[in-house]
């Protein structure tokens, strides 16, 4: 078990944050919605998949944010990452790549968010879409990133 130190538990605290987003993004889009749709009454799949996104909106800014940015400062910090570094090729490139994608999916995310708000469904849907796009392009990039 010695193995098993503090940057092992950061980087593990920072998967388990993107398999809980990325994860929940598909349990969303995947079975929970499809059966809202099928299954309950047009008022109640409203309220439902309405609270259902509040809900994952909220874990998302208070428990995913927080913990993907910090784990992963502390995992650039401790590999030496500078901002000239992203510039360079492999490693740099692709975490400013990952970076880039990252922030466009937040972006997408919060915008689906304030689209659904206002009624917009075609909208909110498409933006759904390219942010779990999207976030499965973070989680491809982050396999060619060498562990911390």
């Amino acid at each position: 078990m010695d193995t098993v130190g503090w940057w092992s538990l950061v980087r593990f605290a920072h998967v388990a944050g993107a398999a809980l987003w990325v994860g929940g993004q598909l349990a969303l889009s995947l079975v929970i919605l499809p059966l809202a749709r099928r299954l309950l009454p047009p008022d109640a799949k409203d309220r439902f998949t309405a609270q259902a996104g509040r809900r994952f909106g909220l874990l998302t800014g208070a428990l995913f944010l927080p913990v993907q940015l910090g784990t992963g400062w502390a995992m650039a910090w401790h590999r030496g990452v500078t901002w000239a570094s992203l510039a360079e090729p492999g490693y740099g490139r692709t975490l400013a790549t990952k970076l880039g994608l990252f922030v466009l999916v937040m972006l997408a995310a919060a915008a689906h968010g304030v689209a659904h708000a206002k009624g917009r469904t075609e909208l909110a849907r498409s933006l759904a879409v390219v942010s779990l796009a999207g976030s499965l392009g973070v989680v491809l990039l982050a396999t060619a990133l060498p562990a911390t």
